[in-house]
């Protein structure tokens, strides 16, 4: 039997990182995806990346509208800002460029998701809480049940 020699991976040129804590976010698959093709095209010096939403849809198989709807899902994680862009053309007229996507460092993210975890656990408690003392009250206001004669059948 021969031995069989696999290729030597190069974690350098094909490959890029994505942090296994962007699993622990509650984000959706698409809005994975279209974080992982920005982080694949940044700049890792500025941590900045040029797209237009076509060509992530085309990257990533899906429409203009459903990027543009995860592309703010993201922005509200806090993994991601945004920034417009303008080009001049040689005759002088300025046209909207594509979004400048500034990646932001995930700890910030996992803090920002765990202080909305934590605030959202407080209101469920204090509204346990509210409700408990709502129907201490209320059962504080009825009145006492009287003991009740058993009524004589009637005769049809």
């Amino acid at each position: 039997m021969r031995k069989q020699s696999w290729i030597k991976r190069d974690s350098i040129k094909n490959y890029f990182p994505l942090p296994n804590d962007i699993y622990s976010l509650g984000l959706s698959s698409t809005a994975i995806a279209v974080y992982g093709y920005l982080l694949c095209r940044e700049d890792r010096k500025t941590y900045k990346c040029l797209a237009s939403y076509r060509m992530i849809g085309e990257a990533i198989g899906k429409s203009v509208t459903t990027v543009r709807k995860y592309v703010c899902e993201l922005e509200e994680h806090g993994l991601i800002t945004t920034e417009r862009t303008s080009i001049i053309t040689k005759d002088g007229r300025k046209w909207n460029g594509c979004l400048c996507y500034h990646i932001l460092p995930i700890r910030s993210a996992i803090e920002q998701f765990n202080m909305r975890q934590l605030r959202a656990a407080e209101l469920g408690w204090e509204r346990q809480k509210a409700q408990s003392k709502l129907s201490r009250l209320c059962a504080a206001q009825e009145p006492p049940l009287s003991p009740s004669r058993p009524v004589a059948p009637t005769a049809v």
